[in-house]
Order: C-alpha cells, then sequence, then structure tokens
C-alpha cells in the first residue's frame, strides 16, 4: 500500500456535499454572536454604552471586556519565549480577548453582542456606541521603532532583537572576501484567505459542568491546553473541543483566537450555546497574517564564485500582539534556513521584531522557511550576475555535497543530493534550450525570463529536547491509537488533524501496509479531544514524519501482541512467529492465523464449556495500543524549482508559462497526494510573487479588506506544472518520509521573481504586478536615456 495511489478516502464526502463543518452545525437553543470591532488602527477607549443594545429586540446580553475581566479570564499568549541578544527576554504586552482600554489595530475585539438570531444580533450590534480618542497609528514595519509607542513600557516598539551566528567570525569573511554584494529585500505581507472562515460554537451543560467549543481549528488538544490554562476558562478535563471538517487553514488556525476563549466563556456565562461564524471581511481584518519582512542580506564572495559567508539583517512585523506562534516564526523557523542547501561555512543573522497597529501576525504556510529561502535565492542570482557566472552553475558548486552535514548556525542535515534533483529540473525545464524560446518570445514583442529556485526546509516539527531548549513553551512529540475492534476492523486515533492534508487516506495506507488489513476497515478518528490521546496537532509538515511513525510505532505494538497470541493459538514460540500480509505464521509448517482471528481471540480471556482462552496467561484482553514518538531530528525536504515567465513590456503583465519542479521528500507514501500538496503550494507561492498583498495606508486602515481590492490567483494564472522526484529517505524517522506540504510555498516566489527580473532586467519587489512592472520597464528605459 505505502508508495501507491490510493484514491482519497475523503473524496466521496466533499464531493457530495456531507462534509460537516463548525458552520454547518446548529444546537437546541443556539444563540447567535456578533463583534463589536474597532475602526481605529490605534486608540483608546473612553467608554462604551451598551443600554440601547441590550435593549434590543432579541438581545440576550452585549458582554464587553469588564465582564471578562470580572470572570478573570485570562489572555492570549505568546508560546515561545524568546531571548534578545543583550540576554533580555522578549516584551509581550497583554493581549486581553476584548479590548478595555486600548485598541490596536483596525478589527480588535471590543464587545459580543448576543441574541436569539443573527439577525437580531447584527441591527443590535449597531446601537453599540464606543467613545473613541483616536492616536496616531504606527502601520510601517520599516519606521516602528522610530515611531510612537504603542503599548506602555516596551521601548521602540521592540519585542526582542535577536541574533543567531558567530559575527566575528563572519565579519572576518566579509573583510578577507573577494567581492561583497548587498540586497534589499521585502517579503510582502499575505492574508491567508482559507476557504471557509473561522467559526466558533461554545456549549455548557450545567448539569455535568462540561464545556464543548467547536471550531475551526488545526490543532484542538493545544487549544484546549492553552484556553485552560492559561485562559482560564474551564477545568482541561471538563472541557472538550471539538474540530470538525476544516476547510483549509494554511497556518491561521493553528492557535486559538480571542473568538475561541469568548464563545466558550459566553457560553458558559449564559448556560446556552453561543455560535459565531466570521464573514469574509472580519477574516481579512483579524485572521492573523502572513511574513511581513523587511531585510537587508549580503553575501561574501571568492572570485571563483565560492559563497564565504552571509549576513542577514531583519526587521519581521508582529503586528499589535504577540500571537502564539509568531516569535519562533521570524527567529529559529527562519534564521537557520537563510543558508539553503548551501555549504556556507559561516553566517550571521539579526531579527528585530516590532509591534505595528496591524493584525498579528503568525504561522503561514512554510512559516520562516519561505522568508529565508526568499532571500538567499534572490541573492544567490544577484551574486553570480555580479560575477558573471551561469546562475545555474553558481548555484552548483556551492551545494552541500556530504551527509550528514552540520550547518554554521543550528542544523544537522541527514541525507540529500541537491545535484541530483537540480540535474533533474534542468533536464526536464529544457534549460539549454531556454535562449531560443526567448527568441521566439521576442519575435512577438514579449520579454522571456527564467529563474531558478533551490530550497532546504526543516520540517516535521519537532524534536522536543531541541525546540524547548529554545525557548518552545511544549514539546512537539505526536501521539497515536490504534484500536481494533473484536470483529477485525480497527479504529486509528491520532493527535494530528487533517484539513485537507488527506490523513484519511495515507495513514489508512499506512496501517494497511502493517497490519495487512483492507483499507475500507479502517477508519481515522480525529479532530475531538475526548477521543483518542493527546496530540499537538497538524503544522510545519509535520503529520506523517511524526503522526505516521507514531501510527507505524502503535501498529508493530499490535504485531508484537499478535504474536504471543498467535504462539498460544499455534503452540508455538513467540519468537519463531513471523507476521507477514495480514497473517502470524510458524516458519516451515501450515500453522496460520490471520490478524482478524488474531483480534478476535484477543476479546476471548475467560473459558466457556471446552472453548479456552486462547490469551497467554496473565495477558491483558483487548487488541489496542497506544504510541507516542518524539523525533530525534528535524526532516529536511529539498528540491529545485525552475520557472519562466513571459512579460507584456506594453502592460507590464506577467505570464507563468512553465513551472517545472523536483523535489526530494524522502519515501513517498502515496505520491499523487504529495502532487496535490505540490499544486496548492505551488497556488500560494506564485499568488505572492505576482499577486497577493495586504497594504495598509499610513492610519492603520487595511486597503485591501474584500477580493475587491486583495487580488487572488486564479486557475488560468497557472500552466502545467512539471513534477518529479527524487529520493533519499530521512534517517530521523523509521518512515524515511520527510515533508511535503509547504515546499511549493517556499520554492517558488524566488523561481517566479527570479525569472521576472531576468525577463525585464531591472529590480521588482513581490508582489510583481501587472503596473508595478510597467513602472519598473519605464524607469529603466528613462534612465538608460539620461545615461545615453
Amino acid at each position: 500500500m505505502i508508495g501507491s495511489k490510493v484514491e482519497r478516502k475523503e473524496d466521496k464526502k466533499f464531493l457530495t456535499g456531507k462534509g460537516r463543518y463548525t458552520a454547518d452545525i446548529n444546537l437546541h437553543n443556539q444563540l447567535h454572536a456578533v463583534f463589536i470591532r474597532s475602526p481605529h488602527a490605534r486608540a483608546k477607549i473612553k467608554g462604551i454604552d451598551t443600554s440601547k443594545a441590550k435593549k434590543a429586540a432579541g438581545v440576550i446580553d452585549v458582554l464587553t471586556g469588564k465582564d471578562m475581566q470580572d470572570d478573570k479570564i485570562g489572555g492570549l499568549i505568546a508560546g515561545w519565549k524568546i531571548v534578545s541578544k543583550d540576554g533580555t527576554d522578549m516584551k509581550c504586552p497583554a493581549h486581553p480577548p476584548l479590548a478595555t482600554d486600548l485598541v490596536n489595530y483596525v478589527g480588535d475585539h471590543i464587545a459580543l453582542v448576543v441574541a436569539e438570531t443573527l439577525q437580531e444580533a447584527k441591527d443590535a450590534a449597531d446601537l453599540v456606541q464606543v467613545d473613541y480618542k483616536v492616536l496616531k497609528a504606527v502601520a510601517s514595519t520599516a519606521e516602528a521603532m522610530n515611531s510612537d509607542v504603542i503599548h506602555e513600557g516596551i521601548e521602540n516598539n521592540l519585542c526582542f532583537d535577536w541574533e543567531l551566528g558567530d559575527k566575528a567570525k563572519t565579519d572576518e569573511a566579509f573583510a578577507s572576501a573577494d567581492k561583497v554584494v548587498e540586497m534589499d529585500i521585502l517579503n510582502n505581507r499575505l492574508v491567508p484567505n482559507a476557504m471557509e472562515p473561522r467559526a466558533s460554537i461554545g456549549d455548557y451543560n450545567s448539569s455535568s459542568e462540561e464545556l464543548t467549543l467547536y471550531t475551526t481549528s488545526q490543532n484542538p488538544h493545544l487549544s484546549r491546553l492553552v484556553m485552560s490554562a492559561f485562559n482560564a476558562v474551564h477545568p482541561e478535563h471538563k472541557f472538550r473541543v471539538i474540530a470538525p471538517d476544516v476547510g483549509g487553514g494554511f497556518g491561521s488556525k493553528i492557535y486559538p483566537y480571542s473568538e475561541d476563549v469568548i464563545m466558550a466563556w459566553a457560553a458558559k456565562k449564559l448556560q446556552r450555546p453561543v455560535k459565531w461564524v466570521c464573514e469574509r471581511t472580519e477574516s481579512f481584518l483579524s485572521d492573523c497574517h502572513g511574513r511581513d519582512h523587511i531585510t537587508n542580506c549580503s553575501v561574501a564572495l571568492k572570485n571563483d564564485g565560492t559563497v564565504t559567508g552571509i549576513k542577514v539583517d531583519t526587521i519581521a512585523n508582529l503586528g499589535g500582539y504577540a500571537s502564539l506562534f509568531a516569535t519562533v516564526t521570524p527567529t529559529y523557523l527562519y534564521g537557520p534556513l537563510v543558508l539553503g542547501l548551501y555549504n556556507i561555512p559561516t553566517a550571521y543573522c539579526n531579527v528585530k521584531a516590532v509591534y505595528t497597529n496591524t493584525a498579528p501576525v503568525d504561522a503561514y504556510r512554510g512559516a520562516g522557511r519561505p522568508e529565508a529561502t526568499y532571500l538567499i535565492e534572490r541573492i544567490m542570482d544577484k551574486a553570480a550576475k555580479e560575477l558573471g557566472m551561469d546562475r545555474a552553475e553558481f548555484r552548483k558548486k556551492n551545494f552541500i555535497r556530504q551527509f550528514p552535514h552540520q550547518q554554521c548556525l543550528v542544523h544537522n542535515i541527514d541525507s540529500g543530493d541537491y545535484d541530483a534533483h537540480f540535474d533533474k529540473a534542468l533536464n526536464l525545464a529544457d534549460y539549454s534550450g531556454f535562449e531560443k524560446r526567448k527568441a521566439e518570445s521576442a519575435a512577438k514583442g514579449k520579454l522571456r525570463g527564467i529563474g531558478f529556485s533551490t530550497y532546504i526546509e526543516a520540517c516535521g516539527i519537532a524534536p522536543s529536547a531541541a525546540v524547548m531548549s529554545l525557548g518552545a513553551g511544549v514539546g512537539l512529540w505526536e501521539s497515536a491509537e490504534i484500536r481494533f475492534n473484536p470483529t477485525g476492523n480497527i479504529s486509528v486515533f491520532t493527535g494530528t488533524h487533517s484539513h485537507g492534508q488527506s490523513h484519511d487516506t495515507t495513514f489508512a495506507q499506512i496501517v494497511a501496509d502493517k497490519l495487512g488489513v483492507p483499507m475500507e476497515n479502517i477508519e481515522l478518528v480525529h479532530g475531538d479531544t475526548d477521543k483518542g490521546p493527546f496530540g499537538m496537532g497538524t503544522y510545519g509538515s509535520r503529520s506523517l514524519a511524526v503522526g505516521g511513525t507514531a501510527i507505524a510505532k502503535a501498529c508493530d505494538k499490535i504485531v508484537e501482541k499478535g504474536k504471543a497470541v498467535a504462539a498460544n493459538m499455534l503452540e508455538a514460540n513467540s519468537d519463531d512467529i513471523e507476521f507477514k500480509d495480514g497473517e502470524f505464521i510458524v516458519p516451515n509448517t501450515n500453522k496460520k492465523k490471520t490478524i482478524g482471528e488474531i483480534a478476535f481471540a484477543c476479546y476471548l480471556p475467560g473459558t466457556y464449556g471446552e472453548i479456552k482462552s486462547p490469551l497467554p496467561e496473565g495477558m491483558e484482553p483487548g487488541l489496542k495500543e497506544t504510541a507516542f514518538y518524539d523525533p530525534v531530528n528535524f526532516s529536511f525536504p529539498a528540491g529545485s524549482h525552475i520557472c519562466e515567465v513571459e512579460v507584456d513590456p506594453t502592460t507590464g503583465e506577467t505570464k507563468v508559462d512553465t513551472y517545472t519542479c523536483v523535489d526530494d521528500f524522502g519515501n513517498l507514501i502515496n505520491p499523487m497526494i504529495v502532487e496535490g500538496q505540490i499544486h496548492g503550494g505551488l497556488a500560494q507561492g506564485i499568488g505572492q510573487a505576482l499577486y497577493e498583498n495586504a497594504y495598509y495606508d499610513e492610519t492603520g486602515q487595511l486597503v485591501t479588506a474584500s477580493y475587491m481590492d486583495y487580488c487572488m490567483p486564479r486557475a488560468d494564472n497557472f500552466p502545467e506544472f512539471r513534477i518529479d522526484y527524487t529520493c533519499t529517505p530521512a534517517t530521523s524517522n523509521p518512515l524515511g518520509v520527510k515533508g511535503c506540504g509547504e515546499a511549493g510555498a517556499i520554492a517558488s516566489p524566488p523561481a517566479v521573481m527570479n525569472a521576472v527580473v531576468d525577463a525585464i532586467g531591472t529590480e521588482v519587489t513581490m508582489p510583481a504586478t501587472a503596473e508595478k512592472v510597467w513602472k519598473a520597464l519605464k524607469e529603466k528605459s528613462k534612465s538608460a536615456k539620461k545615461a545615453a
């Protein structure tokens, strides 16, 4: 089963409209909620008048931050402690679920109107009057440290000033370099735009004192932990979090939001179910955004093209508050990867994280890895051009070639063959024929360019000992439980969550392969904290490498117990029993038992007439095993992407003409599903490069707060992707797998932008919109005329 293109088990449900999302759930006696949100980026709340709203038809209550304070509900947290280079801890402001004194971005939460119907709640929300003293907003990432302080006690709006690497050694490399290439790089802010907007329903049972929260979460167990331990919503053993079908997450649904805390608290307070479903404009304003870096990067070079050092100085925008994974994204998920897959002997990375009056920024598909890959691949292109070297040969000259490889920063890369996937990509893309295609484009009046991007990412998050030593608040292991029912079918419980990753299929393939049971007899159970063991959720391309390995290890335990039972039934020594294709066999005999027979036998512990228990004496009945897996290292997928674009110089419009990618994901469980993951990542990465941009004006208003202004890529913006693979199995997990879910979003932005710059012959920042490219070409022409 492993390695087969098995069709997705999930598809029938979703294609026939039988998916069950949070918004589809309606509970008896349910109330509806609408938020009052700040229209200002920065303001002091002088007063909130809810009197008219409370008297409106159908209104049950209007709740404010003071009500939450009175009930001692805690604020949202930053879950990863970062220490600045001077040894001081990061500085994080209080983040109340409902603002009490200050609002810090447009869309910040102020009050909650709860009514019998949604329309009544909306009508009453218009009657809530908030008296603001509007303050000057800080909206610019570049100017944040030189602007008004937005959080009392946090000077220069600086959360931390973090460093990684050996500065002195790196300075020496630059001092002795034959050439230094420097570049300013902008990584544009993005809105995640999951197909399903966020939603939450709180439901409190006063009889059992149990609280249930239905929510659009990638990580229900962690959400429950945070809301119990830090928000003090409800004791964890009486608190159930259910994430049913979730329509995409991309990192933006890993962590609990204010709305989750508030819905759970409101249901408990009002003793009735309370439902909130986000509208799309609310999503633009209040979902955590991604990226938003400004970086100065430089590389030290020898004349022969060897890179001897790299320096990175980044300002990372955290938005109005520090979200749960916001502080690790621009540090440990970013800094170690600025080396790319190159053998660079010394490096220094400095990151200053700043607060602005914009929506919080947190993990978004790739989370730090796309930002790192973008800067190294953009400056490698520039360096090759300044040295007069072929860009492909320059990259190959600096590849890592011996494994395991200890980088000069953090990671020990266990496996890889970077020449293999790069050479394969060059061949598939017909690099040698590019000049002919360029001439053909020129004959049509078009500018043609080719761009390269190689990447490596550290995923399979993560070894607990490593991440906790670097500031993580929890270990990042994973759990699984395999439960054989007496009739031979299997329930698989996992702590990961599937919201597009096809776990129902790939995890079933692992179990079918390990235990020899038909896939149709295997059911995956996830997304409910009351079912199965505690787990750490789905993000960071960890589900297969960590969660899948936990499942495999639980299967191994099933087989070991099965051998003991089979030995007793077959009158053999358990050490002699072999298990293959779902059968326990005594070698060199015809004695055997199927795993179904063994499973049934495990539920017969007693004696009935002449039938005696097949279980060995002292063995517990049942066939159920649990496993926890904590990886010894990250996994390190890598690959090579090549993009060709055509640019119309009269309009600036860029067309992605061909796109080739060759990735090394280790062993593939299901190549068809991997291909789908690549397609999705490429769409998002190309979207960032050419179309998407979250733009705030100087007053902190989100100008791109709807699809009228925020441009999303469409199907006809993409060519047919050429996709292929190489394989060096991971040694950090027994399945030999590496993550694949984020690779497309990591590799494609620099591939596309390098192609655009190659085509037009001048620099341009992401997104390379038609207007921006047209202006760049006009400026280039004007400069050329002046020079002449």
